[in-house]
């Protein structure tokens, strides 16, 4: 029988609207909108500013009939457009597909031709790339330019010419600032694409929902410790998961962004003491270029900075620059399927009072789960069991929740599997301590983690085997101060054949990647198996032992 709480009480669009993080603008757009919302070299963007120009890109698409379901693909720095697609492209329930900037151009065809995309929007610093991707796609999107007037006369990299057939603030100017946008139909409908590294084949698209992108604001406001109006630098790629967020998280407590297109010393100390940053998000090459600035890049600023980091445990010692430098770190873990950080080493008071090598284990540990994550265990994949949380059984880490993933776009098989007995299965080996808190010991993808960035062995492999002198060949990690960790490969040379390290490495650079290319090649017979499988474990023991 029905529960008495469910007789003539009925859903209806008064008690029960879907969740969507275009809210939170329009909120903060309605409450606040003479505040600060983007800061961008010299230009500066109001909450009504804001709300207006993502409407107007939201009227624009709607006018070139995109909506429900169409994938509109960005190739964008963190710079006021990309900020503007988090928020215009829900509003006519299109999917937001951000590119990983670094990317080659038939990774990023085979994007666009896996997501059906239906628009490209592209910064000039990329165009080059993106014009041999369409190239080399099947999809024919229409393409969008943006130039960004504050590109800098200090510009590593020169501007590409423009490959599209309108301006991005042209593509604006035809949008209404009074566009009437939609809420999604079901707050499970898709808000974005994410694409991440497989370890054999290609990349697999990872799909959010409404639901999740809207839990996960909540969330990093709360474990970020953000408040009335913080001011967020960034560093981390708005590509990565979203930014892990931080774009709709910023609007709920009406925050100012101050947009970076490149992570260099001198300007995040500029940001930092000029905007009175208060959070920012990185991998730890993010905290060494901070703490490692010379002292003419580097300037003082009277308030602590909480910065964000989810790759490898800081060593103490970078712990104890950031401190000295003002900085608070608190480390976070997750994935492209979880919407980026869904563990949190959250920090005991009393820790702090522990001796050097305790407290250093305790920031060793990943933590627990984000409030918005319903169950975050470790279990041995092969029975489905907890191990025990003693700290030493090891054990595949797995989550369960409303920030995690839909699902991989068009990839039944792969999503089954991710999903296998009801957890989502996330392929990092680690324990569970007994008090509840998680700690990784190992990757059982061999996914390198440099920079932030994941690298797939398999994929650096395939490479180093396209050269004819290869006849074996293993890429394991190996630690780095600078990028957390780097691929260096392993290679045994077909008899006879020769190759010096530099050849090897060329040939690298031709097939992948830039970040992808190994930092060291040391040629050495592969350990292996008895039935002639890499022994891999090994490889990392010589990577680490030098």
């Amino acid at each position: 029988m029905p529960s008495i709480y469910d007789i003539d009480l009925d859903r209806n669009v008064a008690n029960h609207q879907p969740l969507t993080p275009v809210s939170f603008l329009e909120r903060a757009a309605r409450t606040y909108p003479d505040h600060l919302a983007v800061v961008h070299g010299r230009q500066r963007i109001s909450y009504r500013e804001f709300w207006q120009r993502s409407l107007k890109l939201a009227s624009a698409l709607a006018k070139k009939g995109i909506g429900k379901g169409d994938t509109v693909t960005v190739m964008l720095s963190n710079t006021p457009p990309m900020l503007e697609a988090h928020f215009g492209i829900p509003m006519v329930k299109a999917v937001l597909h951000s590119l990983n900037t670094r990317l080659d151009a038939a990774v990023i065809a085979f994007q666009l031709d896996h997501a059906e995309t239906k628009v490209v929007i592209v910064d000039s610093e990329f165009s080059g790339v993106m014009k041999d991707a369409l190239a080399l796609a099947k999809v024919r999107p229409l393409v969008i330019d943006f130039d960004d007037p504050e590109y800098g006369q200090d510009a590593p990299y020169p501007k590409g010419a423009r490959i599209g057939s309108i301006d991005y603030e042209d593509f604006l100017a035809g949008g209404d600032a009074d566009f009437q946008w939609s809420m999604p139909d079901d707050e499970w409908d898709a808000i974005s694409l994410n694409y991440t590294s497989g370890t054999t084949g290609n990349p697999k698209g990872v799909v959010y929902h409404y639901r999740g992108a809207v839990l996960m604001a909540y969330s990093n406001t709360i474990h970020a410790g953000m408040a009335k109006h913080a001011v967020y630098l960034w560093t981390l790629p708005m590509f990565h998961c979203n930014g892990w967020c931080f774009p709709w998280t910023l609007a709920v407590q009406a925050g100012t962004h101050v947009c970076l297109r490149w992570v260099r010393p001198k300007a995040m100390y500029d940001a930092i003491a000029d905007h009175g940053v208060t959070h920012l998000c990185g991998a730890p090459i993010v905290m060494s270029t901070l703490i490692n600035a010379k002292d003419e890049d580097k300037r003082e600023f009277p308030q602590q900075v909480t910065f964000n980091t989810a790759a490898a445990p800081p060593p103490e010692a970078m712990l104890s620059g950031m401190a000295d430098a003002g900085f608070a770190v608190t480390h976070l873990y997750g994935l492209t399927e979880t919407y980026g950080p869904a563990v949190v080493n959250e920090w005991h008071g009393d820790w702090d009072d522990l001796e050097k090598p305790a407290r250093a284990s305790k920031k060793a540990r990943q933590g627990v789960r984000y409030a918005s994550l319903e169950g975050l265990v470790v279990i041995d994949p092969a029975t489905m069991e907890k191990t025990p949380a003693d700290g030493e059984t090891i054990g595949e880490v797995m989550f369960r929740g409303n920030i995690v993933m839909k699902g991989y776009l068009k990839n039944r098989k792969a999503t089954d599997e991710a999903f296998e007995g009801g957890w989502f299965h996330s392929g990092d080996l680690g324990v569970m301590h007994a008090d509840g808190y998680i700690q990784l010991k190992d990757r059982s993808k061999d996914i390198i983690i440099s920079g932030g960035e994941n690298i797939s062995s398999i994929e650096v492999e395939d490479a180093l085997y396209k050269h004819p002198a290869v006849a074996s060949c293993g890429v394991v990690a190996r630690a780095d101060d600078r990028w957390g960790e780097v691929p260096v490969a392993y290679v045994e040379l077909k008899p006879g054949r020769t190759a010096s390290e530099s050849e090897i490495i060329e040939h690298c650079r031709s097939l992948l990647a830039r970040f992808k290319v190994p930092k060291a090649v040391i040629f050495a017979e592969i350990p292996k198996t008895s039935t002639g499988k890499i022994q891999k474990f090994r490889l990392r023991e010589m990577a680490r032992d030098g």
